[in-house]
C-alpha cells in the first residue's frame, strides 16, 4: 500500500476485513490496491485452507494449484496464514511482480473455488521442494467448487 493511504475496517456478509482508501491529493484507489498472490509453493500441494476463509471468493483452480484474481482481492489477508506451505504472499513482498500476473492470467481461465477439499495425495512430499513450477506445473483447470 502506498504513502496517502489509510486502512478502514470493513464488514460485509458477517465477515470484516481491512480495506484502503487514499487520503491524500494525488492519491488514487489503485495507488492503495494491493493483492495476494499464490506462488509456485503451491504446486503439486494444492492445500484449499485458504479458499474456506476468504470473504470474496478471488481463489481459482487449476488442476495441481491455485491462484487468486488480482482484481478480485480485498487485500484482508486472511488467506495467508492458512496455508501450510506459505504459497500466499502479499505483492508488496520483493519479487512478486512476476507472480501478479501470472495469479490475474490462470484466474482468467480457471474455475473458481470457494470449498475446501483434500490436498494432493503426495502434498507432504512436495511441500519444500524447490524447482515445481519447471517440474509440474499444468495450465489445465481444476474442478471448480
Amino acid at each position: 500500500m502506498g504513502p496517502g493511504c489509510r486502512l478502514h475496517l470493513e464488514s460485509s456478509a458477517g465477515r470484516t476485513y481491512l480495506q484502503a482508501f487514499p487520503t491524500a491529493a494525488g492519491t488514487t484507489a489503485k495507488d492503495c490496491a494491493m493483492t495476494y498472490v499464490v506462488t509456485d509453493k503451491c504446486i503439486a500441494c494444492k492445500y484449499t485452507d485458504c479458499v474456506e476463509v476468504c470473504p470474496v471468493d478471488c481463489f481459482y483452480e487449476g488442476e495441481n494449484m491455485l491462484v487468486i484474481h488480482p482484481d478480485e482481492c480485498i487485500d484482508c489477508g486472511v488467506c495467508e496464514p492458512e496455508c501450510p506451505v506459505d504459497a500466499i504472499l502479499p505483492d508488496t513482498e520483493p519479487d512478486t511482480e512476476h507472480w501478479v500476473e501470472f495469479n490475474r492470467k490462470f484466474s482468467e481461465i480457471w474455475p473458481v473455488i470457494f470449498e475446501k477439499r483434500e490436498p494432493a495425495a503426495d502434498a507432504e512430499d512436495h511441500e519444500d521442494e524447490e524447482g515445481k513450477l519447471e517440474k509440474y506445473f499444468s495450465e489445465k483447470p481444476g474442478k471448480g467448487s
